[in-house]
């Protein structure tokens, strides 16, 4: 039976659940109104992609940072100061009054971001101990993965009748609740004298037990460790970030400039060397913000790479859906009825993945994390059957279902075996890990989206697109199937 959360440990995950919402929301409420800020700002398609992109870039490459930050300088204060930030950068995007302005907000936007998903897991890892702790994780990684469903449902109620700007203007509600609801969680007191524990010792980002840990109220502060001894590679971070920025860079505006151009050569072949040197660092560095030893566990990174595949998928998905099936030329809903496209998938995700995670702790996730990206494809599959006339209940309504059966099958038992490989004591740091990579995903499949689809998003471009993640989808399918192994996550969990 799964541990009941006291009311401490409630208040503790609804703040969590809060903080990671506002970013994981933000992330998909965007995609269909992209086409209203494109018709208000100008740029295209291009304009379309960096509006998603900048805000990947910060995201993913300052989230692990980010984790190191929190363990090191306390998870709420972490929290405090990237709620802030990323309400200011959202009155900044609301405000926008050209494209480059726009771009450079989501970019603040992505790093405030960053600041919010790491330390709100770690938050629910550093007050929650035991059995409560898994549900806890459990319930936050649903709720995340519920609001990127929500999202284009709420982005496009709002970019029909209000205006785009309201999108992210209405991130000022969530985040003023959050900051209230922190004063109710209390900050992690500095315990003057305190030791550190060797950084090599336990991965970045991870709290360390502490002898008194079992006597401590549940919900109650933790000891802070000293400010001064905390080691947190910051030239890690700016390698990472440097490497994605000009990778970024390098790939959308290659349609545009040319594959051969100097510009968009020089920044794909200086993206290369930063990330090989980041690479290099992090094996040798004390206290890495990407501990590579995690992938020395076979589920782990077999469970990475399929989240790799599988969420460029869903992101290319989102957006193309998002996107043309607002296309006046092509089936021209409006933002809502775009938005609305995903509410089958939203139901069935509230109704059948909970049932889905239980099922996969009983059978193991593999067979889960196989079938699910297969349903996955064949939905994609099935959308191809969008055309002129345009009809939503026999052209798009099946591919969808089917699409939200394999969502709902796939998320639960891919978190659990990602974080049951490695165990409970470093679920933080593998759960950082793995929503770094599905954004980093995200990231690459937005930013080819021009070069699939020949610069314009038609009804080819759309077709293809589709094909593109069916194929991603079953690739992630296969290799869970051959990767994942149902042992070592039990091995994993301690059961």
């Amino acid at each position: 039976m799964a541990a009941a959360l006291s009311p401490a440990q409630r208040a503790v995950l609804l703040v969590a659940i809060l903080a990671s919402f506002v970013t994981s929301l933000d992330g998909s409420v965007t995609n269909v109104a992209l086409p209203a800020i494109a018709r208000d700002l100008g740029g295209g398609l291009t304009t379309q992609q960096w509006t998603v992109d900048a805000y990947l870039v910060t995201l993913s490459a300052l989230m692990l940072l980010a984790g190191s930050l929190a363990d090191s300088y306390g998870r709420v204060r972490i929290m405090r100061w990237g709620l802030v930030g990323f309400g200011i950068a959202s009155v900044a995007v609301g405000a926008a009054a050209n494209p480059e302005m726009l771009i450079a907000a989501r970019a603040l936007q992505g790093a405030a971001g960053a600041f919010l998903l790491p330390s709100s897991l770690a938050l629910i890892t550093s007050r929650i101990q035991g059995p409560a702790q898994g549900r806890a994780i459990g319930i936050w990684t649903a709720a995340s993965t519920a609001a990127m469903i929500a999202g284009p449902i709420l982005g496009g109620l709002f970019t029909d009748y209000l205006s785009w700007r309201w999108v992210f203007l209405i991130n000022v509600v969530p985040i003023g609740a959050t900051l209230w609801l922190l004063r109710s969680v209390g900050p992690e007191p500095r315990v003057q004298g305190q030791a550190l524990p060797d950084a090599a010792a336990s991965p970045a980002g991870v709290p360390t037990p502490r002898p008194d840990a079992a006597a401590s109220p549940v919900g109650a502060p933790t000891p802070r460790r000293e400010r001064g001894g905390s080691r947190i590679d910051w030239l890690g971070g700016a390698l990472i970030a440097l490497a994605l920025g000009l990778g970024t860079f390098g790939i959308i505006e290659a349609e545009r400039l040319g594959w051969g151009s100097p510009p968009i050569a020089g920044s794909l072949a200086a993206a290369v060397v930063l990330l090989l040197l980041f690479l290099w660092r992090q094996a040798r560095v004390s206290a890495p913000v990407l501990p590579l030893g995690l992938f020395t566990v076979r589920t782990f990174w077999v469970g990475n790479v399929a989240t790799l595949l599988i969420y460029a998928a869903l992101s290319l998905q989102g957006f193309v859906v998002g996107v043309y099936l607002q296309d006046p030329n092509g089936p021209g809903l409006g933002a809502t009825g775009a938005g609305l496209v995903s509410l089958p998938m939203t139901i069935l995700m509230i109704v059948l993945s909970s049932r889905m995670g239980a099922l996969a702790g009983k059978y193991g996730p593999r067979l889960f994390m196989g079938v699910g990206p297969l349903l996955l494809g064949a939905g994609c599959l099935l959308l191809l059957a969008v055309g002129s006339p345009f009809n939503y209940w026999t052209q798009v309504l099946p591919g969808v279902i089917v699409m939200g059966l394999g969502l709902s099958v796939m998320v639960a038992p891919l978190t659990a075996a990602i974080l049951g490989s490695i165990g409970a004591e470093r679920a933080g740091i593998a759960s950082a890990v793995n929503n770094a990579v599905s954004r980093v995903a995200g990231l690459v499949a937005v930013a080819l989206i021009s070069t699939l689809v020949g610069g314009t998003l038609d009804l080819a471009g759309f077709s293809t697109a589709l094909v593109v993640c069916a194929a991603l989808f079953a690739a992630g399918g296969v290799v869970s199937l051959l990767g994942i192994s149902n042992a070592e996550v039990k091995a994993g969990a301690g059961e």
